[in-house]
């Protein structure tokens, strides 16, 4: 499955800097002015995984491919774009495509780089950007909203009924909380799903900071100064220093790394979050010709993770022929794993483990 992550924010605070640094690439325009970015930029990086290459020390593949993650730059957002501000509707189209946004907050100080509201405030910034989600939100169920209130007229009682739930939604909105956040029935969720509403998709954040302040980032504390939700998560990351790692090879970069307190780069910590948030999980194939990743929801079973691979999977799944990573490795192999009696064969209900290293049997 693809993944797609926004990275949003007001203009200069960084996003094509991080954007570029993500991406290992020199696509997006990074400048001192508002609304250097314009059409999004889009680049797609490898996951990195270790697993994979544990796998290709033992199976001397042809290719080894990874899982990857596509990463949008979307226009700056300033206050009124819900109303055409800005870049205002163009930069909100970008969102709804996306899978996950990833908000950039700017948390350093520089007098060289303008703010947009001339000063540094990630409470402030945050508000902003949650408003104009929320307002756009508000529009798009408006539109809904008049349409099945007409077709309610008629006297049908599911439109009825629909016009409560959608109405309902309208409401809570209203009072500034995020669709992903309401409590909704199965069949709440199902009425809005193709509505794809900004407030709906998950949100991380990003705190782009200068590279002294990365050690003392408190995630804590500051989650609760900018009232972020449990299960979210705020990454700190230098735009700069992320930027200069991508010109340094392996070996370099981790020294780097070490030298400023970190043990991963801003991408493995923004996937590793993105894969949490979204509720992804890692399985594989291995085979002489390639050792592969593949991306799939948690609790999959094994004819969704089949059709992951391909849809005829999935529709004449018969088994699945399962070795757990770690078995996989300890054995030496698949040969000697079935030697061990460490592979099992697993029907369609079969949850499939983060790690599991399977082959499929189907009928054409």
């Amino acid at each position: 499955m693809s993944l797609k992550i926004g990275i949003v924010g007001l203009p200069n605070v960084g996003k094509s800097t991080i954007f570029n640094a993500l991406t290992r690439s020199q696509a997006a325009k990074a400048a001192n002015f508002p609304f250097c970015t314009i059409d999004p930029n889009k680049g797609i990086v490898d996951v990195p995984d270790p697993r994979l290459y544990q796998l290709a020390d033992i199976i001397k593949p042809v290719q080894v491919i990874h899982n990857t993650i596509e990463f949008v730059d979307i226009a700056g957002l300033v206050k009124g774009a819900s109303q055409g501000e800005g870049l205002g509707n163009q930069f909100l189209s970008h969102i709804r495509e996306c899978d996950a946004i990833a908000q950039v907050i700017r948390f350093f100080e520089d007098s060289d780089i303008i703010h947009v509201h001339n000063e540094i405030d990630p409470k402030r910034d945050i508000e902003i950007i949650e408003s104009e989600l929320i307002l756009a939100d508000l529009q798009t169920l408006g539109k809904r909203i008049d349409k099945v209130r007409s077709q309610a007229k008629s006297g049908d009682k599911k439109l009825a009924h629909d016009l409560d739930a959608l109405t309902f939604i309208e409401n809570e909105l209203g009072k500034g909380i995020r669709a992903i956040n309401i409590k909704l029935t199965d069949e709440q969720k199902e009425l809005i799903q193709d509505l794809h509403l900004l407030t709906n998709k998950p949100l991380l954040y990003i705190a782009n900071l200068k590279e002294h302040e990365i050690s003392s980032f408190n995630k804590e504390n500051i989650k609760k100064h900018l009232n972020i939700r449990e299960h979210e998560d705020i990454i700190p990351i230098c735009a700069k220093l992320e930027e200069d790692l991508a010109g340094f090879e392996e070996e370099e970069a981790k020294e780097l790394l070490s030298e400023a307190g970190l043990s991963q780069t801003g991408l493995e910590e923004v996937i590793r979050s993105s894969y949490k948030l979204l509720n992804l999980e890692t399985f594989f194939t291995a085979g002489v010709k390639e050792v592969r990743a593949w991306t799939i929801e948690k609790n999959s079973k094994a004819p969704q993770a089949a059709g992951v691979i391909h849809t005829d999977f999935e529709k004449g799944f018969i088994k699945a022929e399962v070795i757990g990573f770690n078995d996989y490795i300890t054995a030496g192999g698949e040969l000697k794993a079935k030697e061990k009696g460490l592979a099992r064969q697993e029907g369609k209900e079969y949850i499939v483990k983060d790690g599991d290293v399977m082959h499929f049997k189907f009928n054409v």
